[in-house]
């Protein structure tokens, strides 16, 4: 495996996973900072330090992890596709519908396999809440929502500059939470959405992801000139052809005390309710709660409890057999393909986002 993008991710997800998995040895690195660069040499005292992605052999690598910032996501791994290099890529796997065209057509010409980002679909709360479903009925409503108290990343980095990011909570939330609740329903064809954004909580203080190393102290004197230019909060609507009403609220942060995820699967026989904490964050609600609403009786239904950040490790776990499956082709390319086409749209209806100094009394 190569790792290409040493930042944050593989930091804390990454390298510790991969460290203790028999099935995976890292045999190239690359990222422009040198200390980072440096932390990997020691990380991974056998991996090849390369200059650059294209450096990278298809010979010497079964797959390459992309793990960038946004805006390199989809150049880098074309360049690998085209190559013949299988690449699995972080969400957002691209930032625009014409990037996951050119990442289907790479896929077909090198004849690799690209794999997408998507480990809240592993947790093991999603997953008891997906077995649900043929309680409910006929959906007639699902509810989709992250909505952190203080998470903005790293505030006036690239993650807050529409360029390199892409978007912001609505790209970066909203994409686990749109391929969650897509998957929950097969993929059906979205007839019309409308989506409002904001960015109150951009120039305010304390509201950074300081539990990812982004704190004022870390992050004021660099970034203090460059673009917060996207969103913070987004709230849309899907509407959905012959099915449920879909509703997406995705914000990096709030007016709340914790941060919380909910999934909501409203149906004509009965609706399941699931509030936990999506991601890496300490200031969640403690755990998971799923509760199956029916004849006016509301049942707690047990949910594993999962060690912090545990659906990483069950994503990697399943890319062996990924990379080895026939019919895989193709298929990981026509969810982002769908992915990015509601977000887009979403973007289209809301327009820019408007940015406010607002400070709180």
């Amino acid at each position: 495996m190569a790792l290409i993008g040493l930042g944050w991710a593989v930091h804390e997800l990454w390298a510790p996973l991969l460290g203790g998995h028999p099935g995976f040895t890292v045999v190239a690195v690359h990222d422009p900072d040198p200390v980072a660069v440096r932390w990997a040499g020691s990380r991974f005292p056998a991996a090849r330090l390369l200059n650059e992605p294209g450096d990278l052999r298809p010979d010497e690598v079964d797959l390459a992890v992309v793990v960038t910032p946004n805006h390199l996501h989809a150049p880098i791994a074309i360049s690998l596709l085209e190559r013949g290099i299988s690449t699995f890529v972080e969400k957002p796997v691209c930032v625009s519908s014409d990037e996951a065209a050119a990442l289907a057509e790479a896929e077909r010409v090198g004849g690799a396999r690209l794999l997408a980002g998507s480990a809240a679909w592993h947790r093991a709360d999603v997953t008891a809440l997906r077995t649900l479903l043929p309680r409910l009925g006929p959906l007639r409503a699902v509810e989709l929502s992250w909505i952190r108290a203080r998470g903005i990343p790293a505030p006036g980095g690239w993650f807050t500059d529409r360029r390199r990011a892409g978007g912001g909570a609505l790209i970066d939330l909203g994409w686990h939470l749109i391929t969650i609740g897509m998957r929950m329903l097969s993929w059906p064809q979205v007839t019309q959405v409308t989506c409002a954004v904001s960015g109150d909580f951009l120039a305010r203080a304390g509201t950074e992801a300081t539990w990812r190393g982004t704190g004022p102290a870390a992050h004021a004197a660099p970034y203090a000139g460059a673009p917060k230019d996207v969103e913070d909060t987004a709230r849309g609507v899907l509407e959905i052809e012959g099915g449920p009403l879909v509703t997406v609220c995705a914000a990096w942060a709030s007016h709340s005390e914790r941060d919380v995820t909910r999934v909501v699967l409203d149906g004509a026989t009965g609706r399941a309710e699931l509030t936990c904490t999506f991601g890496l964050s300490p200031n969640g609600v403690g755990g998971s709660t799923l509760l199956l609403h029916r004849d006016g009786r509301a049942e707690s239904v047990d949910v594993p409890q999962q060690d912090r950040g545990a659906e990483y490790r069950r994503q990697l776990d399943l890319v062996p057999a990924l990379l080895a499956d026939p019919g895989r082709p193709g298929s990981a390319i026509a969810e982002v393909t769908r992915t990015i086409d509601i977000i887009e749209r979403l973007y289209q209806s809301a327009g820019v986002p408007q940015l406010t100094a607002v400070r709180p009394r």
